[in-house]
């Protein structure tokens, strides 16, 4: 759908010629590869820098998720506070680093005149059963113990939810301002046109099947580079050497016809706020431009040795599920049309923590691991990779993700075994809290084991 709608042919750059030299090899042509791109070329324009790109840009997750462009980050803080050489403060700075990247996108966007049909509405997360409403509790007050005020995350009650979003059930809801929707399409294909504008040289179709130091070695040739940076995310496990580097999992969505002004009355969104809810199996929602709802979740099962895919049956049962659960939030859509059902693969770490760095010995650089809060995290990677690469010593080079590195996945059969239980133990989790109207046991058993932190 979001491919449908960018007002683009899609037609694919020309591939890498053949064997080249620049200063810096892009692997990757998402967000976090194009980002790095911009703002090399932006601090430099001498610079001589090359995106590689398996597809066309845009291609994976990044051209096809669910268009949040928010704060979140996969870690917590105190994770974050406990890294090698980090803190409290360092930890908080980074959330700040992250709050700022929102508008940071949008004022990219303006100034290259990306039309990413943006609006920034913040987030409602509301909570329907009393164990959620215990977690949206919670997660105010651990905000507050941290310092985060009012203009940061808040509690709001069953009344002022619903009149932000009129799902069924509703005890309240959390709301952060820090979340703008957008066309993800639009943008990450917008983005390669600046970049290239700025001088960057975009090869498409150039899949490339080894980084090495000062190589990016290609079906086309090789690409010698001072940097070679790996932006590669959900795909990195096809990267030789890389396959347990980054495990693959698949995020399905679900979107419905343009919807009357008459059914979004009874919905909500008016300032096109994104939308999910305290569920442990994720879900999370957007109201597009052209007033369709687009709804997505987890729950696809991992595929073995890494394995991804980028088209499913539109048969397949977790699009059921979506629609089931879209239409218990929402009964207003039993008999709205399902138009587009896609999905595609997200970059998880074993640790769930993103990070961004640069082996200088190597020069291999490296940024990804945002387990699917990746549209603005992608931002800042990019800003910080491209600080990394030009030795600048800023703010942003001293937060606490950079130069983290996560231990590697296990082994296959356990890798597959162990991440797949997590996803369905997630779905039991939920059951449970249905039926027990308590917090979950297994959710907190298998929490250690899946990123909780």
């Amino acid at each position: 759908m979001w491919h449908e709608t960018a007002g683009d042919a899609w037609s694919p750059r020309p591939p890498l010629p053949g064997d080249t030299q620049v200063d810096v090899a892009v692997v990757g042509g998402g967000y976090t590869g194009l980002w790095t791109a911009y703002y090399l070329a932006a601090a430099d324009p001498t610079l001589r820098v090359a995106v590689l790109e398996a597809d066309v840009t845009g291609f994976g997750a990044s051209g096809r998720n669910g268009g949040w462009c928010s704060a979140l980050f996969p870690a917590s803080l105190g994770t974050l506070a406990r890294l090698p050489g980090s803190s409290r403060s360092a930890a908080l700075a980074q959330h700040a680093a992250m709050r700022g990247t929102v508008d940071e996108v949008l004022r990219v966007a303006d100034a290259e005149g990306i039309d990413a049909q943006a609006a920034k509405g913040g987030t409602v997360v509301p909570a329907r059963t009393g164990p959620q409403w215990r977690r949206a509790r919670a997660d105010v007050e651990g905000a507050r113990a941290w310092g985060r005020g009012e203009d940061d995350v808040r509690l709001l009650s069953a009344s002022e939810a619903t009149e932000v979003l009129a799902a069924t059930r509703i005890l309240g809801a959390t709301y952060t301002p820090d979340c703008a929707a957008i066309h993800p399409a639009r943008l990450v294909r917008g983005l390669a046109d600046a970049v290239e504008r700025h001088g960057v040289a975009v090869h498409e179709r150039t899949r490339v099947t080894a980084i090495e130091p000062g190589r990016a070695v290609t079906e086309h040739g090789t690409v010698r580079a001072d940097v070679v940076v790996r932006a590669t995310e959900g795909y990195t496990a096809s990267l030789t050497g890389h396959r347990r580097t980054m495990a693959p999992v698949h995020s399905l969505i679900i979107a419905t016809e343009p919807l009357p002004a008459a059914t979004w009355e009874q919905i909500g969104l008016r300032r096109r706020e994104t939308f999910s809810d305290h569920r442990h199996l994720v879900i999370y929602g957007q109201r597009t431009a052209d007033d369709r709802l687009v709804f997505g979740g987890r729950g696809a099962p991992y595929s073995f040795a890494s394995r991804t895919h980028s088209t499913f049956d539109p048969s397949y049962s977790v699009f059921r599920s979506l629609h089931a659960t879209l239409v218990d939030l929402f009964p207003v859509l039993a008999d709205a049309r399902i138009t587009h059902t896609w999905g595609g693969a997200l970059g998880v770490p074993r640790d769930w923590i993103a990070s961004v760095g640069i082996d200088r010995g190597t020069g291999l650089a490296w940024g990804g691991g945002y387990v699917g809060d990746g549209v603005g995290t992608t931002n800042l990677a990019g800003r910080t990779l491209a600080d990394l690469v030009l030795g600048r010593d800023t703010d942003l080079v001293h937060l606490p993700w950079v130069g983290h590195r996560s231990r590697r996945w296990e082994p296959e059969p356990l890798r597959w075994l162990g991440i797949n239980v997590g996803l369905r133990a997630m779905t039991l989790a939920d059951h449970e809290e249905r039926l027990t109207r308590r917090p979950s046991l297994i959710a907190r058993a298998v929490a250690p084991l899946i990123g909780g932190h």
